[in-house]
């Protein structure tokens, strides 16, 4: 006689749950991550060379930078002030850059990212609010330890909200230095203070305020380049400072930023002979894993520009920083030389193929984060106003 099924199933074909998601510290779940993996399974390695650059361009013209993006699969572009001229040019250049990328048959958001800390570092000055340097949120909580807080959170809300409103996904903001004063030749009054709970309290502040506004905002420039005294821009800077000396200032500022939830931190071009004497940071795994491992943070990691005089004359740089832990490398001198290097690396295995799909699904999986909260943060008619105002409200 048969047996009827009924209702019963062999305990061998029993569904099983689906797998909980998981809300990542740093902005997206489980399931982004897995989308993203699905998305790119089948790319190959050209593509996936160019999700793991953000390139830059000369000029102003929107459809060189459109190119550059379509062609070499970029992951974005970083908006330079020689690249803008005015208003109506910047939402042209955002919007050719994300057309570019769904062109490309990428239905995310590219990164589109610009420096603007206030003060020294603006580059769409004349064109969206002037804010004053970071260090006036240092001064703002200062005077204030209660309210403070809040004034910067907010400051960074509408700067975040103004850059969005413009067609931008990134800010390359907050600075997370810790200043030594006269003695620092770069960063200067673009950090909150040279006090390490001062500028912590500043970077959490800011980083959630960015959050609020749904754009991805970078706490930079791990780990820690407020006590150098050259320029990175030109050579490569010493750090000589003891392992507990980084612990208890410089650290701090970045351990602030990922427990608020930071989605990226940028590595800066530094020798920190406590960690790797003699090595570029953005090119010594030991740095990358000081900030894994030891500061705990699983989000996506870029270098500061691979262009600037600490790096760009070492041999494939950027293939060097993807090795030592890179999830992104910004800015290369020239992009489509990078993009080259990269995809011989990962053809010849010296990249292998598993570590970067893990980078680059990562780094989608940011992107759809930041869709999806930017999609429940409407921009404000009076942005601009808003953003005036919490500027002016600054201590500075």
């Amino acid at each position: 006689m048969a047996v009827a099924c009924g209702n019963s199933t062999p305990s061998s074909h029993v569904a099983q749950p689906a797998p909980a998601v998981v809300q990542y510290n740093w902005g997206p779940t489980s399931a982004d991550v897995e989308r993203a993996r699905s998305l790119i399974s089948g790319w190959d390695s050209d593509r996936l060379a160019g999700q793991l650059i953000v390139g830059r361009f000369k000029g102003t013209d929107p459809a060189v930078a459109a190119d550059l993006v379509r062609r070499l699969h970029l992951a974005g572009m970083s908006v330079q002030g020689s690249n803008v001229t005015d208003a109506a040019q910047v939402r042209a250049l955002t919007k050719a850059i994300t057309d570019a990328e769904h062109a490309d048959g990428r239905d995310f958001p590219p990164i589109i990212g610009v420096d603007q800390e206030g003060g020294t570092v603006e580059h769409l000055r004349g064109i969206a609010t002037e804010f004053p340097p970071f260090a006036a949120a240092g001064a703002t909580i200062e005077a204030d330890p209660v309210t403070g807080p809040k004034v910067v959170q907010e400051a960074a809300r509408t700067l975040g909200l103004e850059l969005r409103d413009f067609g931008f996904t990134w800010v390359f903001a907050p600075d997370a230095d810790v200043t030594i004063g006269p003695g620092d030749v770069t960063i200067g009054t673009r950090s909150a203070s040279r006090n390490a709970d001062t500028a912590s309290k500043a970077v959490s502040a800011a980083i959630t305020g960015y959050h609020d506004a749904g754009i991805v905002g970078t706490p930079k420039h791990f780990p820690g380049h407020g006590s150098a005294t050259t320029d990175s821009h030109v050579s490569l800077p010493n750090i000589s400072k003891s392992m507990d000396q980084l612990r208890n200032v410089d650290l701090k500022p970045f351990e602030s930023a990922i427990q608020a939830g930071a989605n990226a931190v940028m590595v800066g071009h530094l020798n920190v002979q406590a960690v790797a004497p003699g090595m570029p940071s953005t090119l010594a795994p030991e740095i990358y894993n000081l900030l894994r491992d030891d500061l705990k943070f699983e989000g996506v990691v870029l270098t500061d520009s691979m262009g600037m005089g600490a790096v760009m004359k070492r041999d494939q740089p950027e293939v060097s920083a993807l090795l030592a832990g890179a999830d992104l490398v910004l800015m290369p001198a020239d992009p489509a030389i990078a993009h080259t290097a990269i995809k011989a690396a990962i053809d010849s295995g010296k990249l292998p193929k598993e570590q970067v799909i893990d980078k680059v699904a990562k780094v989608i999986a940011l992107q759809m984060w930041q869709q999806r909260v930017a999609d429940e943060k409407a921009i404000p008619a009076d942005i601009s106003t808003q953003a005036a105002r919490a500027a002016s409200a600054l201590e500075w």
